[in-house]
């Protein structure tokens, strides 16, 4: 196919870099139900095999007659800020130089409010005083997550990071400037990484980049209007 095309084949994550909106939106819609039935061949209750209807929006095991539905795990994304600075993390499987926002899965039991609260003091050590919802998006890494977008502010005079190891390799605060210096910068992502560039940022088609210009628009008119 590669040969017949005069193309070759790259991992979904790469790809993001080169899709717009309406591409990619069918192509994690594909890869999360590809996966989503190729988990659940068998029942979980009979263990006999399911059978998926024509549309592919389900599976239903003939012995059991449960309908099983494809399903999201929810997870927060938060971008914190101090009033002038947000904060940014990075996990080491992350691209050289690439930050983004703290992002977790909820807990069985907890709000999105809760969720936020946990991950942010778990992973960076601070306390949210006040967040506000922003958006959400259907998420297809690792499997299938709904992105429920949040921003988040902590508590005055308590804005020293403590890295939780264990989940990321580092946070840090960027000021303004930095980070619409980060959102303007141009070429690909791959020559981005080659010129070895202090901050960057996910991909346009991310809720994260998206966060994270929301905020430097609101950080700018807010100085425009001082």
């Amino acid at each position: 196919m590669e040969a017949e095309l005069g193309g070759s084949f790259i991992k979904l994550r790469q790809a993001l870099f080169q899709l717009n909106s309406m591409d990619s939106s069918l192509l994690f819609t594909a890869q999360a139900l590809l996966r989503w039935h190729d988990g659940h061949q068998f029942c979980s209750k009979s263990g006999q095999p399911t059978k998926k209807n024509m549309a592919g929006s389900k599976r239903v095991c003939p012995s059991s007659n449960i309908i099983y539905y494809p399903q999201m795990a929810p997870v927060v994304i938060t971008l914190v800020t101090d009033g002038a600075r947000c904060l940014l993390a990075r996990q080491s499987s992350f691209p050289k130089g690439l930050y983004s926002a703290l992002a977790g899965f909820c807990d069985i039991g907890e709000s999105v409010e809760e969720a936020v609260r946990r991950e942010v003091a778990e992973e960076v050590g601070l306390e949210v005083e006040s967040l506000q919802y922003s958006s959400s998006q259907h998420w297809p890494f690792p499997n299938s997550s709904l992105m429920i977008a949040c921003h988040a502010t902590v508590k005055a005079g308590q804005t020293e990071i403590q890295v939780n190891q264990k989940e990321l390799e580092a946070a840090a605060w960027f000021s303004l400037d930095e980070v619409a210096t980060a959102l303007l910068r141009k070429g690909s992502f791959l020559q981005q990484q080659s010129d070895a560039l202090p901050l960057l940022l996910p991909p346009k088609l991310a809720i994260a980049h998206h966060m994270i210009k929301k905020w430097v628009e609101r950080q700018t008119c807010a100085s425009l209007a001082a």
